[in-house]
């Protein structure tokens, strides 16, 4: 992992990150439509949907440094890349996690997504992280539900690594959309960043 720690001294969020680590229940969840219109239409050209909204789901994290930031007791860091972590259904009936490192460009992602994913669908199954790495995000997909809003399991007040859901393709008088949330702890994460993220992960879907 490559981070850098963040001089809370200089840092501007230095007060709200203190603040909000007092909280008991710290974290929000932020959900928002995303246009994927674009999307259905490559899926034509062979371009996966599922892959391709791992790939949004990246680009919006390393578009808001804030989204890269985790804090080990009362240390933040800064980490230059963040691997999405995924539950994928195995073969077995069972599921397993997929670690996908994030890259800029879609061609060589989405290669790499699908071998990882294969490998953990066919019986390579990963174990879940137990805590030894925070340089993640948590991604889940529920394809069959549109849904209106949600939020995740969680540990405790002092787990600060994001968690994004999406949901089902639903068409509207012609165009296509789905839900996503964003879940942040709030000592890190502001609702600028989050909606940062969300212009960010519609320009990606956009681009595909």
């Amino acid at each position: 992992m490559t981070h850098h720690i963040v001089d809370l001294e200089t840092w501007p969020r230095a007060a709200q990150f203190r603040f909000f680590r007092t909280y008991d229940k710290p974290h929000y969840a932020v959900t928002s439509r995303l246009d994927v219109t674009h999307l259905i239409k490559r899926k034509g050209d062979g371009v996966s949907p599922y892959r391709a909204c791992l790939y949004a789901i990246g680009a919006g994290i390393h578009a808001v440094p804030e989204l890269c930031m985790r804090f080990r007791d009362d240390v933040v860091v800064a980490h230059e890349m963040i691997t999405l972590s995924m539950t994928v259904p195995t073969d077995a009936g069972s599921f397993g996690y997929a670690y996908v490192p994030y890259t800029a460009d879609f061609v060589t992602f989405d290669a790499q997504a699908k071998a990882l994913i294969d490998e953990v669908t066919e019986g390579g199954a990963l174990q879940a992280n137990s805590g030894e790495r925070d340089d993640l995000a948590y991604l889940s997909c529920m394809p069959w539900l549109d849904y209106t809003s949600i939020n995740n399991a969680l540990p405790g007040p002092g787990d600060c690594i994001p968690r994004v859901s999406w949901g089902k393709f639903v068409e509207r008088d012609g165009r296509w959309d789905m839900a996503m949330t964003l879940e942040v702890h709030h000592a890190l994460v502001d609702g600028a960043q989050v909606g940062a993220y969300f212009l960010a992960a519609q320009s990606a879907l956009d681009a595909v």
